[in-house]
């Protein structure tokens, strides 16, 4: 088992989960996201952090822009927090802030969940997980030599 404090940024989604914590325990559970959202602005911004929020990032495909994505907050220029308030934290909500620190080249995320009872986390760090999936594979040959596309 690896040890937090090696991890990047390690102190800073240290003091973030201690703020997700004390909102979790003054709030409870049951409120809408944007709820959390504010309130854990206000006990990051209490501590010192420097948080972001509507900040735009744009998604890029063959060098265009194709979208933008905007993280819930930005800690420090260096922590994703991607918030839900739902019943169990899903593959696609991982998959969702892995694909936010690819396009944004920030390596460090957390998934919080003020969903249930008790909060629930997961930090994602970028380079552990290169592609939010597996590769796409072709459907159909595309090689010019074959006179008929054949499916793989």
């Amino acid at each position: 088992m690896q040890d937090t404090h090696d991890l990047p940024h390690s102190d800073i989604t240290k003091n973030i989960l201690h703020c997700c914590f004390e909102v979790m325990n003054s709030l409870g559970c049951g409120f809408l996201e944007s709820v959390y959202t504010n309130a854990l602005i206000v006990s990051l911004t209490d501590i010192g952090f420097n948080v972001r929020t509507n900040t735009s990032f744009e998604v890029m495909f063959k060098n265009r822009s194709i979208g933008l994505f905007i993280p819930d907050i930005l800690v420090e220029n260096a922590v994703i927090v991607e918030l839900k308030c739902c019943e169990h934290l899903l593959p696609e909500h991982q998959t969702q802030l892995i694909n936010y620190l690819k396009v944004t080249d920030i390596r460090v995320g957390l998934l919080v969940n003020f969903g249930r009872r008790s909060l629930q986390y997961k930090r994602a760090y970028h380079p552990a997980y290169p592609a939010a999936c597996d590769p796409a594979n072709p459907v159909l040959s595309l090689n010019p030599s074959s006179s008929n596309a054949t499916c793989h």
